[in-house]
């Protein structure tokens, strides 16, 4: 063969020694392997990236979770702006918006006949406003898709774990999926059942979430009215959860599960080929609450934590779904949007320009014309180079333009075919050598690859290490990272949480309860799991008599086998170390599944110098007990 003749082999993605396979090989796509994703799913994987905005009745109570009681005249607003949330989603590089019109407290924020516990009697807009629709009309403005999440478990409704209750639920979810349009996502929460209002009985109700909801015909009802609306989480939804809320997908995280009930150790990892398309959302907050908590404005997430979440998110095929929640004002905080803005413009510039684009590809098979190796540059996601059936283990080779750095491969599947690449590696050739940059399984959605320093390559091979069928690859891309701008960071207010500056702990049932202290939820205070009779406890001693309204428990969101936090609580004060009386006690209800962090407060502010916190079993079984943090506030001054 001459020169020129394998130069314009190459220019069409056909290696010299593919020849012989390309002939015997007829040019129709493979068949699809395993599990495939349907429509809506492909739609859904194409977004990669939207906004949480948690905003309701919790925002004015400066609460996690609300119990269910609040007074529909506590939502008020003063300045609510949907269009500044999100321009400044936008701003970030989401593609779209999820609210939550209902949280755990059942305060609907659209005007819903079905409760009085609504907008409809709060003094926003003198009862006339409707939270939702300005978001949905704001977010379509702006270019973006809309979504919902409407929270299953409701603590204020009188017949909640009762089927009424049920027929109630079924008719909110046909209200949001027929009067706001298009949606692209109907996120229904994990959390179900524990202690509320419910109409005043105060108690504690436990359903069977499965049985209770028969959650396959919510799924169909919201499909009935949105075909295209991604439904989360449970069985037979068509997005999962990641198995914790730190932004973090597992490695390799499948977007494959099998068909049983989630397993969140399954979750965070997927299984490979197991036969439900079942991929994850990685969700997380921009700060350590869901909701805005004055006290975190100096706790926002920075542009380089953003970085990290996308590489451990997106990098590994799931979809982010990042948390902004407004203030009181209705509002997002000034260092929240100035970080998004940084990330944003950071990430924008990053992937404006791929660096593969002029390479010439080839490859070591190609099943024939269609499917040639240079598929992979032209940008088309409709297009994709394979081999030969029964050529599971190719290799792909790109000559790269001289002089480009990049530090970020990003790679690509064609989903419609399934996950055909079990196992592989990347490899480039530098100063005439071939060095392995990484080896990993799953390609899925998309794999990123970021190297730990810029590299300019002559050439770059992605070599098909293990695989059930003949890959279809549709992407290999290289970029380089501009770094985000630098956010100047917010000063702690005053926002009534006390420094644990002076705080030292004076006995504990197992060592290492500093790390309560330590405003790190990045550690923990793990102990043995209680057990009857020998609960955890740990005694704090402020330093000074303090007064205190109540105090904050943040669970460990750290991924940790057989440990969770605690059920509930017991508190006792002592003005001495000796003589103690009992302040509180509770439950944190399904703390082991949301990770939030728990402000609770006393039935009445109280002076004191010392606290006990005494748990007495873990919120599931588990061998150990952890908890990253304890805090207390003080009692808001008077207005």
């Amino acid at each position: 063969m001459t020169d020129v003749s394998r130069r314009l082999l190459l220019a069409s993605g056909i290696a010299a020694t593919a020849v012989p396979a390309l002939a015997a090989t007829r040019a129709t796509p493979p068949e699809p392997w395993g599990a495939t994703p349907s429509k809506r799913q492909l739609a859904w994987h194409a977004r990669e990236q939207y906004a949480f905005v948690h905003f309701s009745i919790n925002t004015f109570t400066d609460r996690e979770w609300g119990f269910g009681d609040e007074d529909p005249k506590l939502f008020d607003p003063s300045d609510f702006s949907p269009d500044q949330i999100v321009a400044a989603a936008k701003a970030g590089g989401m593609r779209g918006i999820i609210l939550t019109a209902k949280h755990h407290d059942g305060f609907c924020l659209w005007p819903t006949m079905l409760t009085e516990h609504c907008i409809r009697n709060s003094p926003y807009k003198g009862g006339k406003g409707d939270v939702v629709g300005e978001m949905e009309r704001a977010t379509r403005r702006a270019g973006l898709d809309f979504g919902l999440y409407l929270s299953p478990w409701d603590r204020n409704h009188a017949e909640y774990g009762r089927p009424a209750y049920v027929e109630y639920f079924r008719k909110q979810v046909v209200e949001l999926c027929t009067r706001y349009g298009a949606l692209f996502e109907f996120w229904f929460d994990g959390a179900n059942g524990g202690d509320g209002y419910y109409g005043g009985a105060r108690e504690t109700r436990k359903i069977d979430a499965p049985k209770y909801y028969n959650w396959p015909s919510i799924i169909a009802l919201v499909h009935q009215h949105q075909p295209m609306a991604c439904t989360f989480d449970p069985l037979g939804a068509d997005v999962r959860w990641v198995g914790n809320e730190d932004g973090v997908a597992g490695d390799p995280c499948w977007p494959t599960m099998p068909n049983h009930p989630y397993v969140q150790t399954e979750g965070n990892s997927g299984v490979r080929g197991a036969p439900l398309w079942w991929p994850a959302e990685t969700d997380v907050s921009i700060r350590p609450g869901w909701f805005h908590h004055a006290d975190e404005d100096s706790k926002v997430k920075t542009p380089a934590r953003l970085l990290t979440l996308y590489d451990e998110s997106i990098g590994r095929g799931t979809n982010l779904n990042l948390n902004l929640p407004p203030d009181q004002r209705g509002r997002l905080a000034d260092i929240d949007v100035a970080v998004l803005r940084s990330f944003g413009a950071a990430q924008a510039a990053t992937y404006a320009t791929d660096l593969a684009r002029g390479a010439v590809a080839s490859a070591s098979h190609v099943r024939g014309p269609g499917f040639v190796a240079a598929n992979v540059l032209d940008g088309d996601p409709t297009r994709y180079w394979s081999s030969p059936d029964g050529i599971t283990t190719p290799t792909l080779t790109l000559d790269l333009p001289p002089g480009r750095g990049f530090d970020l491969i990003r790679l690509r599947e064609y989903l419609p075919l399934g996950l055909r690449v079990t196992r592989f590696a990347v490899d480039a050739q530098v100063g005439g050598k071939w060095q392995m940059l990484a080896e990993k399984s799953c390609i899925g959605p998309q794999r990123i690859i970021r190297l730990p320093k810029p590299i300019a390559a002559r050439q770059l091979r992605l070599r098909i290490l293990e695989g059930p069928a003949c890959p279809a690859i549709s992407e290999i891309a290289l970029f380089r990272q501009v770094a985000p701008a630098p956010v100047a960071a917010v000063k702690p207010t005053d926002s009534g949480m006390l420094s644990p500056a002076r705080w030292t702990i004076a006995a504990a049932s197992a060592p290492g309860a500093e790390a309560l202290l330590d405003d790190d939820t990045a550690t923990a205070w793990k102990a043995p799991a209680p057990t009857p009779g020998a609960p955890a406890s740990v005694t704090i001693d402020l330093g000074a008599a303090e007064t205190l309204a109540g105090f904050v428990l943040t669970p460990s969101r750290a991924v940790m086998a057989n440990t969770a936090p605690p059920r509930g609580y017991r508190v006792e004060s002592s003005p001495d170390g000796k003589a103690w009386h009992a302040v509180a006690a509770g439950e944190l209800p399904n703390i082991a599944y949301a990770l939030a962090a728990q402000r609770i407060a006393f039935g009445a502010p109280l002076t004191t110098r010392w606290l006990r916190f005494t748990f007495a079993e873990t919120a599931v079984p588990a061998q150990k007990l952890a908890i990253a943090g304890l805090g207390a506030f003080r009692p808001k001054p008077p207005a």
